[in-house]
């Protein structure tokens, strides 16, 4: 068994000086009940807490460590930035350096603006799309987390789901009034409120996988169904890559999957785990933004150049080897193939849904596809598959409702470690 002295030390710390102990949700393992490890250090694919356990990390800080912790090259880039100072609130070259590179790798976009959270970019974004178009409405999916604006708390996943309350206090009824939602992977839903407002839909904002409700992949058609119904009645789509956004591939989504959005979010994967964030288009729609057009939105912090250091340091990586993407998608084929062997042989109901680098278990017999079907996992399952998994020193997400991801610093006796203890654990239920 793992030992947790000082971090259930500094949890009752915490919890004195910030909400629930923490300055994120899902971090206070409420879903899964216990302590959380405090995390001290983290090298390659490991990390370390407060008491000294080493874990093999499927987290990455939700994603964006693509590259693994403390990446050598990614490390000397920002310590030479930090020798020009922290932070300017004025134009630096660096910034230009990653717009041009970002409109480089992925497809259908001309320009960027860098703002400093993917809530802040999806935030942005939608307002954009109102600006554009003229219209109040927003489409989003049941169970999709697109941050913690007020517009998008509203039937939201991920830490909204982990917490119990898909629906937030303290957000204006009239705002809540214009977010409209359809059900992921049904066309007929969403088909069904264009048709109901007319001409007042402004956008589509979807997660290209929905990793905010475990790993929902689209169904074949889906994303494609979506793109005609948006050109069909006047609307945007936007696609929130915020963690799928160079982790698919190169070009994220778009490329993956071969479907073209109006606008597209991301997240700190361009800062290398940075606080980072970016909202992108053609150049038509992005010139709207202010100074070039009526639609403001600003940032002091936007572009900070330490940021901007470990993000071009990052995607210059991934841009130049583009065998990584085949590579941890593979690896995580051999985990989720792993862990539906051992259901089998143990007779434990289980789905593993896995795409690209992405792959979360549930705790059922039926396919997980929207996320009327994730509500059917076994959560006292889960918690049990959980804590297994830690006491084997696998970090891995403390909710149901988040992705396990895949990074290139994993190496074959990482995966085959985590193999191992999936079966063990799958074997014990």
């Amino acid at each position: 068994m793992l030992t947790q002295a000082h971090s259930e030390a500094l949890f009752e710390r915490a919890k004195k000086v910030l909400p629930g102990g923490v300055n994120s949700p899902v971090r206070a393992y409420r879903s899964v009940g216990g302590t959380p490890p405090f995390l001290v250090r983290g090298e390659g694919s490991h990390v370390w807490d407060e008491d000294g356990n080493e874990y093999v990390d499927f987290v990455g800080s939700w994603g964006p460590l693509i590259l693994g912790h403390s990446h050598p090259a990614v490390l000397e880039a920002v310590g030479q930035a930090m020798q020009h100072g922290l932070s300017f609130g004025a134009p630096t070259a660096i910034e230009v350096d990653v717009a041009e590179l970002i409109v480089s790798m992925v497809p259908n976009i001309d320009m960027v603006r860098m703002v400093n959270s993917g809530t802040e970019a999806v935030m942005s974004a939608l307002r954009v799309a109102r600006g554009v178009t003229g219209r109040d409405k927003i489409i989003k999916f049941e169970g999709c987390y697109h941050g913690h604006s007020d517009a998008m708390l509203v039937k939201a996943g991920s830490g909204a789901l982990t917490g119990g309350a898909p629906d937030s206090k303290g957000v204006p009824s009239a705002v809540a009034a214009d977010t409209l939602i359809a059900q992921y992977n049904d066309l007929n839903s969403v088909r069904e409120l264009l048709e109901a407002n007319p001409g007042q839909v402004a956008a589509i904002i979807v997660e290209p996988i929905a990793a905010n409700m475990g790993v929902v992949p689209p169904e074949p058609g889906f994303l494609e169904g979506l793109r005609a119904l948006c050109d069909a009645h006047g609307a945007l789509l936007i696609f929130d890559e915020v963690i799928t956004g160079f982790r698919l591939a190169r070009g994220g989504a778009q490329e993956y999957f071969g479907v073209r959005a109006d606008l597209v979010t991301f997240g700190k994967i361009i800062g290398g785990g940075m606080p980072v964030g970016a909202y992108a288009g053609k150049r038509e729609i992005m010139e709207q933004v202010a100074p070039t057009g009526p639609i403001y939105q600003a940032g002091t912090l936007s572009g900070n150049p330490v940021a901007m250091a470990a993000g071009l340091t990052q995607l210059q990586i991934l841009n130049a080897h583009p065998e990584i993407y085949t590579e941890i998608e593979h690896k995580a084929q051999h985990m989720a193939d792993a862990m539906r062997q051992a259901a089998a042989a143990s007779q434990v109901a289980l789905q593993v849904n896995q795409c690209g680098a992405l792959l979360c278990p549930y705790f059922t017999s039926e396919p997980v596809r929207c996320f009327a079907d994730t509500q059917r996992s076994d959560l006292e399952k889960f918690r049990t598959y959980f804590w297994g998994m830690q006491d084997h020193h696998m970090y891995i997400a403390p909710s149901q409702y988040e992705a396990t991801f895949v990074n290139a610093s994993h190496t074959e006796e990482d995966i085959e470690a985590f193999c191992q203890a999936a079966a063990a654990v799958i074997n014990a239920l």
